[in-house]
This record gives C-alpha cells, structure tokens and sequence, in this order.
C-alpha cells in the first residue's frame, strides 16, 4: 500500500517537473507577449513562416508581432503569400519588421507589409524588381551530339527549354508577365507604406540600398536593432517589465539550409534534363 503511495507521488513530481520544464522550453509564460516570426535564406517554402504567422494572429495573448527577416528575396508566389497573411495579421494587432543584413527584393516585400520598419545603418535593402534567369544550353547540346524533339500540345508549351534560345514573340510574352508582376510589387508597397506610385517607381529599378538610404527615400521608418525593435514594441503596447517573447517553434534543418540556395535549385532541376516552366524561376 506505501509502495503504491509512493509510486504515485514520485510519477505525479515527475509530470509537475515535466510541465514546469514545458513551460520555460516553448515559452509559455505568464505576462504580456511579443511574439517573434523569423524568415531566413531563400523565400520558398512558406509552410512554417504562415503557420507562425495564423498561430501568432488568433492567440489572444499575444498582443503585438515582431517579423525578424534575413532574406535576399525568393520566389513571386510564396512571397506574396506571406505579405498577405501580414497584412492580414496588422489588422489585430501591431507587426514591426526587424531587417538582419539583407533584407532585399522579396525580403522587403514581406516586409513593407508591417506597420513599421526598423533597418541596420548597412543593411542591404531594396532591390525592388522581378527577374527570371534561363540556362541554354543550345549550343553546348550540339557539340556532344544531343538534340531534342519536343511532342506539344500548345505553342508556348516549351518556352524556357535549355535546348533551344527563346523566339522574339516568347521573350515578350514573358516581359509582359514580369512587368505585370513588378507592377504589383510596386503597387503593394505604395499601398502599404502610404506611398505615391510614382515615387516608389523611382526606386523600384532592380538598385540595391543601405539601411540610412532606405531610410531617406521613405523605405524605411527606424534606423535600429531587433532589440531596438522590441523595446518600442513593448512601450507602443504599455508593456510593464520585460516582455515575454514568443518563437515560432520550428525545428532547425540542415537540409532546408542547404536547398534555400537559388543556383542549387536552378542547377539540381536543369540536370535532370527535363522541360521545366521558366515560371519556376521567376524571382523577386
């Protein structure tokens, strides 16, 4: 009877020592929270970052977002995909954006989307454009004897094949497509950032810009850290004391590090030699 008396004492400290230990791990605390969305590399896999951002958006606890971006841009979709949820997200509650070293062309794309910017003196921002890189490989494929015979259905089918250079009436097609898709760009960030179009098409030409020049053109709102960051989050929120802070709990992969790099995913997708949509490649 003891026996079991104790048993059951020692597997009930064991699970209040489990819960406690829970508590400080995922940051479940008590007091008012700033949470903290982190984007890093190569913006293409937007699964964690929104699931981050939803989870951060419904929970009530939270009371404002700070979104950390080290990013030199990605592809148009995803990065437009977490704009939106962004915006989405400032309608609840306040979202600062804290720029790392870079945070350029779809980086700053996501991050015109918060209420505030704060940038480094030197980080290396702006880059406002859209570009698609094609490898031919023409040339290269006569020399060893390989020649391809494409079965289509659908004039346009092929375009973007590295076995042959783009026809005249392909390339413009495919401008048309990145002008549209530069124009929403512009048009996010002038709507965003209570920005005159026209003004930000003077900056929207591909140039990259340090953090204090951003600043000057209107880019940028603070020149500061992320702990600069949090300290004006947490007196725009009346936050007494330290705030807690909130990450996204996703595990770190070695494997995602590696594939966030652009020419790996042109160079690993080329080699199989396969047809691929130019579309694939359309990047911020």
């Amino acid at each position: 009877m003891r026996k079991g008396i104790k048993i059951t004492l020692i597997v009930f400290s064991v699970l209040i020592v489990i819960f406690i230990v829970s508590l400080v791990i995922t940051g479940l605390s008590f007091g008012e929270k700033i949470a903290v969305v982190e984007i890093e590399g190569i913006i293409m896999d937007t699964k964690d970052v929104l699931e981050d951002i939803v989870r951060f958006r419904d929970d009530k606890d939270i009371k404002g977002v700070i979104v950390r971006i080290n990013s030199p841009g990605g592809s148009t979709g995803p990065t437009q995909e977490i704009f939106r949820e962004i915006k989405k997200l400032r309608e609840k509650k306040p979202v600062y954006i804290s720029m790392g070293a870079v945070c350029a062309s779809g980086g700053y794309y996501i991050a015109s989307g918060g209420n505030k910017i704060y940038a480094l003196p030197s980080t290396i921002t702006g880059s406002i454009g859209v570009i698609m890189e094609n490898v031919v490989m023409e040339d290269l494929f006569k020399k060893i004897g390989i020649q391809a015979e494409p079965i289509k259905a659908g004039t346009y089918k092929d375009m973007g094949s590295p076995f042959r250079k783009m026809k005249q009436e392909e390339r413009a097609y495919i401008q048309e497509i990145l002008d549209s898709i530069h124009n929403q760009f512009i048009k996010d960030i002038a709507e965003s950032r209570k920005m005159n179009v026209e003004i930000v098409k003077q900056y929207a030409d591909g140039r990259v810009f340090t953090g204090i020049q951003a600043k000057s053109f209107g880019l940028v709102d603070v020149i500061g850290t992320y702990y600069d960051t949090i300290e004006d989050m947490k007196k725009a929120l009346n936050i007494k004391g330290k705030p807690v802070i909130v990450k996204g709990k996703r595990p770190f992969s070695i494997l995602k590090l590696l594939v966030s790099s652009f020419v790996k995913e042109i160079y690993s997708e080329m080699s199989s030699l396969k047809y691929c949509s130019p579309f694939k490649f359309m990047m911020f």
